[in-house]
């Protein structure tokens, strides 16, 4: 084992968004950091993240946009403070990395590539001085009278005042994220939730769906259908899979399904397929276009909604021939078809893992860590951010404007400490 003479005023253990984004905001401050990442390249997740657009964060006021967060989003409040979506867009401005919300929501550099953003990161922290070592696996972290030291890896001990874990939680595997942050933070006495995978495609029991895979189906709600939980709702866009189910209201939905599936073996869920239309909203719609074009067949009426394959998909589940009219359709079967217009049942009853995984439901509790410094109130000089605590969001720049602002605000800290360095 290696012991590196020279001491650091901060160890950043991570090279994500947060990671980075601690290291130069420290860096700005004129103290050494040393950045470590376990890979042989940095921000590798970054890299896939929105299909390698990164999107980068939203438009959203402050409130709103914790509030989508659920009950521990007011954690958020003194890092958003610090840095919220208008500070984070001047922030790559400043690095030469201009950014625009094209639909007024999501924000993204005009690149459309996460590409532009590591580069410039890796840039200004080059040019600030920080010190990257890649291929560096922090196995522990070294720690005196609840007082931060260092950290040792495979290879060295480093020596620091402050440590910043910004490690994420375990999605995507070969990424990097293998939860190497929750084993370093329960050795130092912090306790860590119950994991989940989350943001991700989910698995159904019914057949129907694999006939149904060419189409992206618009503004989808889908709830959970058990009377604990149906609180549980998402809204966005549907695409069926071979097996199951994917797009944005999937991947939001997946943050609530994946505790159930644990405690369930299959969760019953409904899903509107119209755009939010009800049973009368459907039957007004019908008769509206069956006054136009009286003979059309049942099919022709549906894909008015719905795209042909999932029209045909739901006449067989209704049992209605498509080839006929509505009008000669049994009573009993046509009303069938319109309960399954407003709300299609499907059974999730599975899912590939933290392998498919975007983000990690759980992690450090929050209640163990300063919302005001990152700080953790257990060890001095150890600092948290991003994924590897306990709060996540839905999909729509949440998460990446979460970890940047956290990451500046454990970065802004930790040069707050008394170091020599």
């Amino acid at each position: 084992m290696n012991h590196i003479a020279k001491r650091y005023a901060l160890i950043v253990v991570g090279s994500g968004a947060a990671g980075m984004m601690a290291a130069i905001t420290a860096a700005r401050r004129g103290k050494s950091v040393l950045l470590l990442e376990k890979l042989s390249n940095i921000g590798a997740k970054l890299k896939a993240t929105g299909g390698g657009r990164c999107n980068l964060t939203n438009t959203l006021d402050n409130e709103t946009f914790m509030a989508r967060f659920g009950r521990d989003g007011r954690f958020m409040s003194p890092a958003l403070e610090a840095l919220d979506h208008k500070a984070l867009m001047a922030f790559f401005a400043e690095l030469g990395v201009e950014s625009h919300a094209p639909d007024g929501y999501r924000v993204f550099p005009v690149t459309h590539s996460s590409s532009t953003i590591i580069d410039a990161m890796l840039q200004e922290m080059q040019r600030l001085g920080v010190e990257i070592r890649c291929s560096q696996k922090v196995e522990e972290l070294r720690h005196e009278n609840n007082k931060i030291i260092g950290v040792k890896t495979q290879t060295h001990n480093y020596d620091a005042s402050a440590v910043v874990i910004a490690t994420g939680g375990k999605g995507y595997p070969v990424l990097g994220a293998e939860g190497d942050g929750y084993t370093m933070a329960e050795a130092t006495g912090h306790k860590v939730t119950e994991c989940y995978p989350a943001m991700m495609p989910l698995k159904v029991k019914e057949s129907w769906v694999a006939n149904c895979r060419a189409d992206t189906i618009a503004k989808v709600q889908m709830v959970v259908d058990m009377k604990k939980y149906k609180k549980f709702s998402a809204t966005g866009d549907l695409i069926f899979t071979k097996n199951g189910i994917r797009g944005p209201v999937v991947l939001d939905f997946s943050r609530e399904i994946t505790p159930l599936l644990a405690k369930f073996d299959e969760v019953p869920v409904r899903a509107n397929l119209t755009k939010g239309r009800n049973e009368e909203q459907i039957r007004q719609h019908f008769k509206q276009v069956l006054e136009k074009h009286p003979d059309i067949t049942t099919l022709e009426l549906l894909r008015t909604l719905l795209p042909e394959s999932v029209s045909l998909a739901l006449c067989n589940l209704a049992e209605v021939d498509p080839a006929l009219t509505l009008a000669k359709q049994k009573g009993l079967n046509r009303d069938r078809l319109i309960r399954l217009l407003a709300w299609t049942p499907l059974t999730i009853n599975g899912h590939d893992g933290f392998k498919m995984a975007m983000i990690t439901r759980g992690g450090i509790h929050l209640k163990e860590i300063d919302p005001y410094t990152m700080q953790s109130k257990k060890i001095e000089g150890l600092y948290f951010c991003g994924e590897v605590m306990n709060i996540d969001g839905p999909c729509g720049g949440y998460n990446l404007q979460w970890s940047f602002a956290s990451g500046f605000l454990a970065g802004t800290n930790t040069m707050k400490m008394k170091a020599d360095t």
